[in-house]
């Protein structure tokens, strides 16, 4: 017995060992906060349309639909969805020229495509609940750095270290770990962090998608500058350092949803 449970342990860490590096992105807390910060900007006719679509399911319990659709392999075809691999030290115009000729499907050609589906009248109620919950999602994705990151690290997933002393990686601390060591829930973090004059949201709703990954990757490129290797030990003084970043990056991605959807139904 004792040989036949060691068999089925080895075979399980194969199998653990063989899977994909994955890219969720700001986690479930961190989702929900984008879609929540959302929900207070969005017009009363932007509400009724996503009602139609959606039924009760809020901004907020929608956002992490794509993440939770993991679970059914017929959506393995979002998977790549989610981020965009762009390599280091490029310029503006550079981040631009990349997002242009990109033939894969990454976060910002499929959100743009998401996006002509729910403007097309043709699109069935089907198409535009996929197409509307992806949006929701994609949008959260697009404010968390380590998603416009390096592909050969796999957005900072190769790259294992300690977090308060447990076993992480740079792309999960950005994910989680940064957002869940506030012990907040998402309505009370969303409340710790709108706080916005009507010139600021105006501001931020005329950033094109472009830019949107832009800000990020810079973000992005901060982050990597700090020389974080392997077996690094973050806790605290990484929390104090970074946490300011994460509170306005998730502020922002629920304000741009909510102009991106406003646009959509206008």
């Amino acid at each position: 017995m004792k040989r036949f449970s060691s068999l089925k342990k080895a075979i399980a860490f194969v199998a653990i060992a063989a899977l994909p590096f994955t890219a969720s992105a700001w986690g479930v807390i961190g989702h929900r906060v984008v879609g929540e910060v959302a929900d207070k900007y969005i017009s009363a006719k932007t509400r009724l349309a996503i009602k139609q679509i959606l039924g009760n399911e809020s901004l907020a319990m929608s956002a992490n639909w794509a993440d939770f659709i993991k679970s059914d392999t017929s959506y393995n075809y979002l998977g790549n969805w989610h981020y965009v691999n762009l390599p280091a030290n490029l310029s503006q115009s550079d981040v631009f020229t990349f997002l242009d000729k990109q033939p894969e499907p990454n976060i910002y050609n499929k959100t743009n495509q998401m996006i002509a589906v729910l403007k097309n009248s043709k699109s069935t109620l089907e198409q535009k609940k996929l197409a509307l919950r992806m949006i929701i999602h994609l949008v959260g994705d697009l404010h968390q750095p380590m998603h416009t990151a390096r592909k050969e690290d796999l957005g900072g997933n190769r790259v294992q270290l300690l977090w308060f002393g447990e076993k992480s990686n740079l792309h999960r601390v950005w994910d989680e770990g940064l957002i869940d060591f506030q012990q907040l829930s998402f309505t009370e973090f969303t409340k710790a962090i709108n706080f916005t004059t009507p010139q600021q949201v105006a501001t931020l709703q005329k950033a094109s998608l472009k830019d949107c990954v832009f800000e990020s990757y810079t973000i992005c490129n901060k982050i990597y500058a700090t020389g974080i290797k392997n077996d690094d030990k973050l806790s605290y003084r990484y929390n104090f350092d970074w946490i300011g970043t994460v509170n306005d990056q998730l502020l922002k991605g629920g304000v741009r949803l909510a102009g991106i959807l406003n646009n959509i139904y206008s």
